[in-house]
């Protein structure tokens, strides 16, 4: 969830209905109040929840051409679905939202930048790894929600995975390992960068211990250990963060 002068948009709906319902409710949103949806790819944790939803609220869905048509196929419909490609920038009112290509397993997956010329905030998550294209769409950020989905050695130790499942989160079309969001943190921090949400962890894979201890220590380092940090919670939503 994010508001930026006064625009308020949900960027992917992969809880259902009634858990987007709640947990906006103890934010303190109307999901009536919402200008819109973002979709970032068509995997069911990142739209399960809209076909309900979008049955009870006529909220404009953004997505690309790709993937609004994968997603309608899927039976999604209602609201108005407003289309755009891969790596243009439009607006809602006056928020500014970039959009940019990332690696994964979908049919056009995408992240964003969103924000006005004073602010602006990433979101990348489901990507393999990171592109030097991407990493330059993140720069100048005043705040970044980046996936941190696995640890190296608790994915390689994990017994509930078989090796192709493991070899499909590792890959190039997978998700972000701990090792791969500090080495672009690294990349992209600087002094005004105010605050880091992790998210998407492996309940498995990953420990919040371990990658915040690991971006700390990094960010210290470097002499920005200023930076707020901060892992989100599958079960409960993450307070409001001001920029």
């Amino acid at each position: 969830m994010v508001e930026c002068g006064g625009v308020r948009l949900l960027i992917d709906a992969g809880l259902s209905a009634k858990q987007l319902t709640l947990r906006l409710g103890s934010l303190g949103i109307d999901p009536a109040s919402l200008d819109g949806i973002l979709l970032t790819h068509e995997h069911g944790d990142h739209v399960k929840g809209l076909k309900v939803f979008l049955k009870q609220h006529a909220t404009p869905v953004f997505a690309t051409s790709q993937t609004a048509h994968v997603v309608r196929e899927l039976g999604i419909e209602g609201g108005t679905w407003k289309t755009f490609e891969t790596g243009q920038t439009f607006t809602i009112r006056d928020t500014i939202i970039q959009s940019f290509s990332i690696q994964h397993d979908a049919v056009d997956p995408v992240g964003f930048v969103l924000g006005s010329a004073s602010r602006r905030m990433g979101f990348l998550s489901d990507a393999g790894h990171v592109t030097r294209s991407m990493t330059e769409s993140l720069r100048g950020l005043h705040g970044l929600f980046v996936e941190a989905n696995y640890d190296d050695g608790l994915l390689e130790a994990d017994t509930k995975r078989p090796w192709s499942i493991k070899q499909r989160i590792s890959s190039r079309h997978g998700h972000l390992s701990n090792d791969q969001v500090t080495a672009l943190i690294r990349d992209i921090a600087h002094a005004e960068l105010g605050r880091v949400v992790l998210g998407h962890l492996s309940s498995d894979c990953n420990k919040p211990d371990l990658i915040l201890g690991q971006l700390q220590k990094n960010l210290v380092e470097m002499g920005h250990g200023h930076v707020g940090l901060h892992c989100a919670c599958q079960d409960v939503p993450t307070e409001w963060f001001a920029l």
